[in-house]
């Protein structure tokens, strides 16, 4: 593959091209959502519970990489579907 190839969109596999959609509303509010979610949770361990902060932050990541899990789960059946 030359340089001039690369570089010319209409040249470039279908595959490589990137998806142009865009995000919509509900997806950027439930992102905003989880995350003050995960902060209160962690506030809530570590100020109320009282169980460190390495546990609160520990915890609080661990809750974030399985939403995280469960989001790339879903938008992969979302997508095999299409």
């Amino acid at each position: 593959m030359t340089v001039d190839r690369e570089l010319v969109p209409e040249h470039a596999p279908e595959h490589d091209r990137s998806p142009t959609e865009e995000v919509s509303t509900a997806t950027v509010v439930a992102y905003a959502v989880a995350a003050i979610v995960l902060v209160g949770w962690f506030l809530f361990g570590w100020l109320v519970l009282e169980q460190g902060f390495v546990d609160s932050v520990g915890e609080s990541a661990g809750a974030g990489f399985a939403l995280l899990l469960i989001v790339s789960v879903v938008g992969t059946v979302r997508r095999s579907r299409r």
